[in-house]
């Protein structure tokens, strides 16, 4: 996950702070400087950690701080603050303007997922309720028409392409394309270079005076750091950019670019690639995002995926066989699967709040290829067996660890786990019923 080790290092820092009973403005100082470190080592721009240290400490050595009971979280207050807003404040939505159609300018260099990222908008955009149509207006690189139209089929929108004609009549014919088929929103992914030249800015200075798009979204890879930020920058000048779409902020990097980008170029970071699936684009909230870099989790983020995912009268049909003791290995390999299809559980875990550092430290006793094993050996059992575990004898043991891949004794493990966890569900959703009742929490639910 993007910001790891920022993540780390900043709440070592606070951790140091929040055990003293008393803070003195040295050891604001002192925290500052290995805050300062910390950023400038995630690739944030240099400018931006200086303004930002500049802020934090004006605010911290305040007398209304350092004299408070608690200076230690007070201060970690005000950098989640300044966090947030450096990042933008708050969530930055899409110009869903009044005009029909609205017009969608995806721009940005060769590699930077720029394809992919407009078919990923398009399907965020029919969870809304909109009707968009993708059109192919890179006619340079090899294969990107076809990429497009692949991709449309894989999401169900339609593609507007015409071939290797000239970009500018192809985004204008766009236009008429999706008023005469009753497309709502026009999304434009545009030629891309290895490098930012004359020849690429006039291109798509051209297409932006033909079509005069709502959005110019820039989408640059979170993983090249600051040289996003430049890129960014660039653009910008060119064309007014009205916001940037990050990919790949799920990868292995500092995430420098997401703490940069706004205060350096102006433009808000509107929408983050969290994965390769095409419903892998989030919204990007700077609040959340500051929040979990500080290791205080991201609950409301965690909240909607899983309402997203689970349906409430599954929820409420689990929840009823669970009390009357009808939950069954096919039920439980179910909800593992609504549950996998959120995300990497680790990510899932790391948006509680005090989890993510804890799970650091299990290191190999949290295994996700654990659960890939669990779900191969329910697989291999007979629908018979999964709704009555009873019936699995010692032969059945054996043809289900050779189907699977595992030995006996993992699903001989399983087995009694699962007993375990029925009772203790049981125990926890009868506790559940009963407060609900009294008009206490109300009745549990279980998405696993």
């Amino acid at each position: 996950m993007a910001f790891e080790g920022l993540s780390d290092r900043l709440q070592d820092v606070f951790r140091k702070l929040r055990g003293k009973g008393k803070i003195t403005e040295d050891d604001v100082k002192i925290a500052m400087r290995e805050v300062r470190l910390a950023l400038l080592e995630a690739d944030v721009n240099f400018k931006v950690v200086k303004d930002f240290i500049s802020r934090v400490s004006e605010r911290a050595v305040g007398q209304e701080v350092l004299q408070s009971l608690t200076p230690g979280q007070q201060i970690v207050k005000i950098v989640y603050d300044e966090m947030a807003l450096l990042m933008g404040g708050a969530e930055s939505k899409l110009n869903l303007t009044s005009r029909t159609p609205v017009v969608f300018m995806a721009v940005g260099l060769q590699g930077a997922g720029k394809t992919t990222t407009v078919a990923k908008l398009g399907k965020n955009l029919i969870k809304q309720g909109r009707r968009p149509v993708l059109v192919a207006c890179d006619v340079y690189r090899p294969a990107a028409i076809k990429q497009l139209q692949v991709l449309g089929e894989q999401t169900g929108i339609p593609v507007f392409a015409m071939g290797q004609g000239n970009p500018v009549d192809i985004a204008k014919a766009s236009i008429e394309y999706a008023r005469s088929n009753n497309r709502d929103i026009v999304i434009l992914d545009t030629a891309g270079r290895l490098h930012i030249n004359e020849e690429l800015m006039d291109e798509l200075k051209n297409v932006k005076a033909a079509v005069n798009p709502d959005e110019i979204l820039l989408i640059v890879d979170a993983m090249t750091g600051q040289d996003a930020v430049n890129v960014a920058e660039n653009f910008n000048k060119d064309l007014t950019l009205t916001g940037v779409i990050l990919t790949k902020l799920d990868g292995d990097t500092r995430g420098g670019a997401a703490l940069s980008v706004k205060a350096v170029t102006g433009c808000p970071i509107k929408m983050v690639g969290m994965g390769e699936k095409l419903d892998a684009l989030e919204v990007f909230y700077p609040e959340r995002m500051a929040s979990r870099i500080l290791g205080m989790g991201d609950v409301l983020s965690l909240v909607e995926k899983a309402q997203a995912n689970f349906d409430e009268k599954k929820a409420k049909e689990m929840e009823r066989k669970i009390r009357q003791q009808e939950f069954t290995l096919e039920d439980f390999l179910e909800q593992m699967q609504q549950v996998r299809s959120m995300g990497p559980l680790q990510d899932l875990l790391g948006m509680i709040p005090g989890l993510g550092k804890q799970l650091k430290g299990m290191q190999g006793e949290f295994d996700e290829k654990e659960i890939i094993w669990v779900e191969a050996i329910i697989q291999s059992m007979t629908r018979e067996e999964r709704r009555n575990p009873a019936l699995i004898n010692g032969s059945r043991k054996k043809r289900i660890a050779k189907g699977s891949g595992t030995r006996v004794q993992d699903v001989n493990r399983l087995l009694k786990q699962f007993e375990e966890s029925r009772k203790l569900m049981k125990q926890f959703a009868d506790m559940g019923h009963k407060k609900g009742k009294k008009g206490g929490m109300g009745p549990l639910k279980f998405p696993f």
